[in-house]
């Protein structure tokens, strides 16, 4: 296989990537030693993530062909790149969570649904809870409403029932014509 053949092959295997993660976040890993590389990749590969190291040009490429242009301009110096695939909360978490431990490692910017977001807003994103703490919140909003109107239901039959009661025992003792 010649080099270009191979450089296609990698090319071909970011665009796929790039198309695939729910987001994707661009480093700056300059300075890493090779066990702080090693951390980072097992780190993500628990958060259904994958850490790729790529040549800028080779990523220029992949992402010009799926209309990510733009991200040329974070493609500047040594680049680590993170494919998450889940959540994407997660990814961002553990890389901002990493950036504390490594302040070598520098969060360049991200994709997020097809989108280029800046470091900053990477950051952002990994402030955000995870997606079933989210999720859960929807629900107990959902629920809340619900409750109160089996409430009122409830109140409703409950003060038929003290009604009825109330005239039974009234027909009872005899104090109304009926």
């Amino acid at each position: 296989m010649s080099t270009r053949e191979k450089k296609q092959v990698v090319v071909n295997e970011l665009r796929e990537k790039l198309k695939a993660s729910n987001v994707t976040i661009l480093a700056d890993y300059r300075g890493l030693d090779v066990s702080a590389m090693t951390r980072l990749r097992r780190k993500l590969r628990e958060s259904n993530s994958e850490l790729k190291v790529a040549k800028n040009t080779l990523t220029r490429l992949a992402a010009s062909e799926i209309g990510l242009d733009d991200l040329e301009h974070y493609l500047e110096g040594p680049t680590v790149i993170a494919f998450g695939l889940g959540d994407p909360v997660v990814p961002a978490k553990v890389m901002v969570d990493l950036t504390r431990e490594f302040k070598q490692l520098e969060i360049k910017a991200g994709i997020l649904e097809g989108k280029i977001i800046r470091g900053e807003e990477v950051l952002q994103l990994a402030e955000l809870p995870f997606r079933e703490v989210l999720l859960g919140k929807v629900v107990c909003g959902m629920q809340a409403p619900l409750y109160g109107l089996v409430n009122v239901f409830n109140a409703s039959i409950r003060n038929l029932v003290y009604v009825l009661d109330a005239i039974h025992k009234l027909k009872k003792t005899g104090n109304v014509a009926g």
